[in-house]
């Protein structure tokens, strides 16, 4: 027999769900409402009110060529970091996944990183990459052109790449490798038995098997690199100017929600 609770006082469920719907509005109704407007209106340049533009900061967005460069240069960052993080936790979850000794320590060392904050991690990194301080200082004494990341952008943005793709390493070899256990190991043996090496099993077997999960982390990558980008590595990489105009950033975020959603109802299509 199935129990459920009712409760006859309406202000008590009133007050159990208030406290979340002030939390979703705040923090996401309100930003993303406050952005529409901004988007379809232009601010006046000494206050006093704004004044309905229509698509007209749209038309000034897109006609913007440092927009356009941002833009290459995300969709750069987002696919490169995106296949380093996914290719290399693939590959560390496959080797995982076979019943060695200290497998399970390996395994728990594999997830820490993913526990780093996200500032700590760039502070790592920077040090690490440092042409004066870093490992590579050795090499930049000696080569002063070959590596500095403060003054070319082909290299700063290697370093943002790499280390991204560090910290989402271990999101992604959580998921790859909880899909690995959940194929049924009959197979594996099964596999084995009719002479399927390793290298065999993973290209015919287990990778074809784990595709809905690399769709997923692939969506989930993806989307994440449009917000986490490790800006603390590089700091005097910012753009060459700041906009304080509200429209400009609101239109950016607009289309970083349509690109987002994009991204998403594609995976959706292509796992149904």
């Amino acid at each position: 027999m199935e129990r459920k609770v009712h409760y006859k006082a309406v202000w008590l469920g009133a007050a159990l769900i208030v406290p979340q719907l002030l939390l979703v509005f705040t923090f996401f109704y309100w930003p993303a409402g406050a952005a529409l407007f901004w988007a379809f209106t232009l601010e006046r340049p000494w206050g006093g009110g704004n004044e309905f533009a229509g698509f007209d900061n749209f038309n000034a967005v897109f006609s913007d060529a440092a927009y356009w460069q941002a833009v290459i240069r995300s969709f750069v960052f987002a696919f490169a970091a995106t296949a380093l993080a996914m290719i290399g936790a693939l590959l560390l979850a496959l080797f995982c996944d076979r019943q060695l000794r200290g497998h399970k320590a390996v395994r728990t060392g594999l997830i820490w990183p993913y526990a780093v904050a996200a500032p700590a991690a760039a502070v790592a990194f920077r040090f690490l990459f440092a042409p004066e301080a870093g490992v590579l200082a050795e090499l930049t004494r000696q080569h002063p052109d070959w590596w500095n990341p403060a003054q070319n952008g082909i290299h700063a943005m290697i370093m943002i790449i790499v280390a991204y793709s560090w910290k989402y390493l271990a999101y992604n070899f959580i998921f790859f490798i909880a899909g690995l256990q959940a194929i049924p190991r009959a197979l594996v043996e099964a596999a084995a038995m009719d002479g399927a090496g390793p290298l065999r099993r993973m290209r015919d077997l287990q990778v074809p098997l784990l595709a809905p999960t690399f769709f997923f982390l692939l969506v989930i990558n993806l989307t994440d690199s449009f917000v986490d980008r490790l800006e603390e590595l590089v700091p005097s990489l910012g753009p060459a100017q700041f906009f304080f105009d509200l429209s400009y950033a609101a239109d950016l975020q607009i289309n970083e929600f349509v690109s987002n959603y994009v991204i998403s109802e594609s995976k959706t299509d292509i796992l149904s």
